[in-house]
């Protein structure tokens, strides 16, 4: 038993170092405004990998989209290449759900390899401005609806105009138990 539990703490530290979100690349963004909780933040366009979600609960919207994506990205491609992991994950939450993973800056759209499966889609991302709201911690269905309250709430009183579903961004790997980030996002017309 000791040593099985010593196996298990061995890989689950070798997972971690694999997917530590330090030099993760992550998009740029540039803060235009704040209002209490929340941030506006101006993002540019990107390539992104993404895959539609069927209904059922977030967590289990986030696992699957997860898998889906995740596939694409080690190696569930025509050329069985390995692409980089970035951060966030972001799942658009609404009648149809999508997630999708940012691809590295250094590729274009037609420099990615086709997806293996029908379900993963090569797509641009526009440049927008999302008003944003950030939460530590494991996510889970109610601190989404949480969040995702609280930022209406702020939105509305400062009669920001929405534009699009509302957004979850996870940062962090399943195993990271402290500094997690997640966060809350709507699009907003600048």
């Amino acid at each position: 038993m000791a040593i099985l539990f010593l196996v298990i703490m061995i890989a689950a530290v070798g997972a971690l170092f694999a997917f530590k979100s330090d030099g993760i690349e992550m998009p740029a963004y540039r803060v235009i405004k704040k209002y209490g909780d929340i941030e506006i933040r101006e993002y540019p366009a990107m390539i992104v990998a993404q895959t539609q979600l069927m209904q059922s609960s977030n967590q289990e919207k986030m696992s699957n989209g997860f898998r889906t994506i995740a596939g694409y990205i080690f190696g569930g491609n025509e050329r069985n290449q390995k692409i980089a992991m970035t951060a966030p994950v972001v799942m658009k939450m609404g009648d149809t759900a999508s997630m999708y993973f940012m691809m590295p800056k250094k590729y274009s759209s037609n420099q990615l390899p086709k997806p293996n499966s029908t379900k993963v889609e090569i797509v641009e991302e526009q440049a927008r401005v999302l008003a944003v709201i950030r939460y530590s911690g494991f996510s889970s269905d109610k601190k989404i609806e949480k969040y995702k309250n609280n930022l209406a709430a702020i939105v509305s009183k400062n009669n920001l105009k929405v534009t699009g579903p509302y957004m979850y961004m996870g940062y962090n790997a399943p195993w990271d138990v402290i500094n997690r980030r997640n966060e809350i996002a709507i699009e907003v017309v600048k």
